[in-house]
């Protein structure tokens, strides 16, 4: 099992990652909360991992701080969940947000979500809803995201941005459509590619 990795952030594109490890590069998928907190490249880089081994494919995932882990960890034991959509949902929907729908048992915010239907909404809301009982007054719960903290992103230097952009959306499961209108709708000359995919995801919930 690889719980942590530290090392240097060599590429970033999301959902994924390459971080050089003494040598070694690990390929790591992330959820776009995780990227919003990532050093420019070239930098030093610590994440809490997951690690996933199927017949054909080893899979790593990466992320911040353990909670947000913990909250993959709990999202991928709900039954159709898989490491996939626990990223979507950790991407397109902040923690605190997510623990509110859960314990309000609102499923309207959840079925935006791409490949987050109705019945898996109302499943996400029965089986989390005893897991986060302890989140609910946690603050830490509170602090996986913070899209509106003001921090600086470091920026990613490649044409203005938009096809980036889209490209991620659509490796979250946004579809086309979903993903150029949503980016085109929140450019603006100068961002970079994880400002635009951040306002991209906050304007489709």
């Amino acid at each position: 099992m690889i719980g942590r990795l530290k090392g240097i952030l060599v590429e970033k594109m999301p959902p994924q990652l390459l971080i050089d490890v003494n040598g070694v590069g690990y390929e790591v998928e992330a959820p776009m909360s995780t990227f919003y907190q990532l050093p420019a490249l070239g930098e030093a880089v610590e994440l809490f991992t997951h690690f996933v081994v199927r017949e054909d494919a080893q899979l790593l995932y990466g992320f911040g701080d353990r909670n947000e882990r913990r909250l993959f960890r709990d999202l991928i034991k709900v039954n159709g969940v898989g490491p996939k959509l626990a990223l979507t949902i950790l991407s397109g929907i902040e923690a605190s947000q997510f623990v509110r729908c859960v314990n309000d048992g609102d499923t309207n915010a959840l079925v935006k979500l791409p490949g987050v239907g109705k019945k898996t909404a109302e499943r996400l809301l029965i089986e989390m809803k005893d897991r986060l009982k302890d989140w609910a007054t946690d603050p830490e719960v509170f602090e996986l995201t913070a899209p509106d903290s003001g921090e600086a992103v470091a920026p990613v230097q490649v044409s203005d941005g938009r096809e980036e952009a889209e490209q991620a959306l659509l490796a979250l499961g946004y579809k086309p459509a979903q993903a150029s209108k949503a980016v085109n709708s929140v450019y603006t000359a100068g961002m970079s590619t994880e400002e635009l995919i951040r306002a991209a995801l906050k304007g489709m919930i």
